[in-house]
């Protein structure tokens, strides 16, 4: 009898997958870090959703240096940290939040000798740029800043010590924009004479881009540059939806290709900046972060124990964004020193 019951334990167990799906890494947004409960929460939630590894890479002490390292910085950390991680030898999938997600697509652009990045979710990304810097607060360091940003953006002592100046594209003031912004022209192959058909190709084979949108996003100025919308060069109106940007049209990241092919997702959902909800996570990021063969498997296998689980376990209720990603990325606070 013992050796029967030995037999059917080593059988069960020989059914059910002991690896995980594709996984997965997690670039939070300026001014939050990986060791905030926001942001550990999200990224387990996600893994256990998934059913997928979830890794947040922290960039140097994460909330300061998210402000003050130069975003070319930033990829190159994050870029070691991948090219590092065996679990990701084999491909993995990008979660990007706000900031995180430019410095995502720095590490799949830029990244030589890095494993491949599968599918991309971004959620509230700055793609096209922003006409505004993050909110920051009302304290003495953001007023000192605030003044030097609108002042001093295009300097290189700015260019050298604030982030989101990488990224900053003011429609009035494009010849400066191109050239003397380190970060953004670069990644989305904006100078006529520099563009990288290496950036092109690596970002143009992605599986999958999501791109999410907050209808009342206030941050991301305008909101549609989540889905690489802008203003035109020289006007702050009206604002061109992404099929309409030079950087669709002459394809210049390959993002036409992508969309061409089906496998562009332009997402809107309700809410602020990052307010993204627990069934918005699950509708729209899960279905891209998940393995659907093995958790096909994992069903058929294992089959009516796990089918009890699920319908004994009750459904929560939508919490308030603030309660997903309270920390960080959401207020934009400035960090302390």
């Amino acid at each position: 009898m013992s050796s029967i019951i030995y037999i059917l334990v080593v059988i069960a167990f020989s059914l059910v997958p002991i690896s995980f799906g594709v996984p997965f890494i997690v670039l939070h947004g300026i001014g939050d870090q990986c060791s905030n409960r926001g942001m550990k929460r999200f990224t387990e939630q996600l893994s256990e959703w998934s059913n997928s590894e979830g890794y947040c890479i922290e960039i140097g002490n994460g909330s300061w240096d998210s402000w003050f390292m130069p975003l070319e910085e930033q990829v190159d950390n994050a870029c070691i940290q991948v090219k590092k991680m065996k679990g990701l030898k084999k491909g993995y999938n990008i979660v990007g939040l706000s900031q995180g997600n430019l410095i995502g697509r720095g590490v799949l652009e830029f990244c030589d000798g890095g494993p491949r990045g599968k599918k991309f979710i971004s959620i509230g990304g700055p793609h096209a740029g922003t006409a505004s810097v993050p909110l920051c607060g009302s304290g003495i360091f953001c007023v000192l800043a605030d003044s030097l940003i609108k002042g001093e953006i295009y300097s290189d002592y700015i260019q050298a010590h604030l982030a989101p100046s990488g990224y900053l594209k003011l429609p009035n003031n494009i010849p400066a924009y191109l050239e003397k912004c380190r970060f953004l022209p670069k990644l989305n192959n904006e100078r006529p004479d520099e563009r990288n058909s290496t950036f092109k190709k690596r970002f143009s084979s992605l599986e999958n881009l999501v791109l999410i949108m907050f209808e009342h996003d206030a941050v991301l100025i305008p909101k549609e540059t989540a889905w690489f919308g802008y203003y035109p060069d020289g006007a702050f109106h009206p604002i061109l939806p992404p099929q309409q940007t030079e950087l669709y049209t002459e394809d210049w990241i390959g993002l036409k290709t992508l969309d061409d092919a089906g496998k562009v997702k332009y997402i809107s959902v309700p809410g602020n900046h990052l307010g993204i909800t627990e069934s918005e996570m699950k509708k729209y990021v899960v279905p891209y972060l998940e393995d659907k063969a093995s958790a096909k498997y994992s069903l058929r296998t294992l089959g009516h124990s796990i089918q009890v689980k699920l319908q004994n376990t009750p459904h929560t209720q939508d919490e308030a964004s603030a309660k997903m990603l309270d920390e960080g990325s959401v207020s934009h606070d400035w960090p302390q020193p």
